[in-house]
């Protein structure tokens, strides 16, 4: 397992530099660059300009500048944010972190959700809890993702408008991802007001999800129960917990280990525009701002970040399979 870990490592460097060259190379193509928005502010001198543009070597070949942006990755420097005025790994070391604690909220109450709710459905097929959230699910799916945070945070902002003495009185945040004040609160009283903060971006983000999530356990589970070994399990006398959770439940779970290595991936691209809409100060937020700057350096930053996030996720994806199916095995 310690030697595929390694190779698949390896394997990953050509895979991150071919993505690095082509969204640097996708960035030349787009007219434009900073410095043409610096040339329109008249306080900014031609002099000035030009004297950035060589500092950071943005006046040579396209080849040429990956070549230096790569060595200086080599050293961990990431390079500087035009745009914000800052290191761009400073930056993103923040703004990963809020990533993460939205990312990993939203993948645990998709999976605590979606999984049970899917083994349920699949035993009680065709009853009427089943056709419930059969239509529930399809509803989640079909719905958009900003729409419904824009119908969360409306309903939110009706509550500020109830009376103080009204328990419902602004319990939710309007966005955001700390209270005024955040500063001066017990670190248990920090912990509760982000986490009131995250309850509107998971839900966002965690509908969609579990909806798809429990339609697919749904199918597994379906075609693992009509087994032939699963009969004889029954047949046996097995207890029915045991013959779910011991014997059909292992071998349906194989198909969603393989799609949690993809959402670990997905879901940095996925709360995107529920961080811009939620006002989230994550990676979401930070490229469009990137992008819309053209501030070459952060835009490579975060591509970078996402790569690596899709290169673990499935890597995880694989290991996590191992573990659960022993017949399973790497070289």
């Amino acid at each position: 397992m310690f030697t595929y870990i390694c190779r698949r490592i390896l394997i990953s460097i050509p895979l991150l530099l071919g993505i690095s060259f082509i969204t640097f190379l996708f960035i030349h193509i787009v007219p434009g660059n900073y410095f043409d928005r610096m040339r329109m502010d008249p306080l900014v001198s031609e002099e000035t300009i030009a004297r950035m543009e060589a500092e950071y070597h943005l006046d040579k070949p396209v080849v040429v500048q990956f070549s230096y942006w790569m060595r200086n990755l080599a050293r961990l420097d990431l390079g500087y944010s035009f745009e914000l005025k800052q290191p761009v790994s400073a930056i993103l070391k923040e703004r990963l972190f809020n990533t993460l604690i939205l990312s990993i909220s939203a993948l645990l109450f998709t999976w605590l959700i979606a999984v049970p709710l899917g083994i349920f459905c699949a035993v009680k097929q065709y009853s009427a809890l089943d056709k419930i959230f059969s239509f529930l699910s399809f509803v989640g799916m079909s719905l958009p993702n900003f729409f419904f945070a824009l119908l969360l945070l409306f309903g939110a902002s009706m509550t500020f408008h109830l009376p103080d003495t009204n328990p419902l009185h602004g319990i939710l945040p309007l966005g955001g991802m700390r209270s005024a004040g955040f500063e001066g609160m017990s670190f248990a009283g920090k912990c509760a007001d982000v986490a009131l903060h995250l309850v509107i971006p998971t839900l966002v983000i965690g509908t969609g999800a579990i909806a798809a999530l429990q339609r697919i356990t749904r199918g597994n589970m379906l075609e693992v129960l009509r087994a032939q070994y699963v009969t004889t399990a029954r047949a046996k006398g097995l207890p029915e917990g045991r013959v779910l959770y011991r014997h059909a439940l292992r071998n349906a779970i194989n198909p969603l280990v393989t799609i949690l290595g993809g959402e670990l991936s997905g879901l940095l691209s996925g709360a995107a525009l529920t961080e811009i809409i939620c006002n989230w100060p994550g990676l979401g937020s930070i490229m469009l701002t990137a992008v819309r700057s053209q501030d070459l350096y952060l835009v490579m930053g975060d591509v970078l970040i996402g790569g690596c996030m899709l290169i673990a996720g499935y890597l995880i994806a694989d290991i996590l399979l191992a573990v659960v199916d022993p017949t399973i095995t790497y070289k």
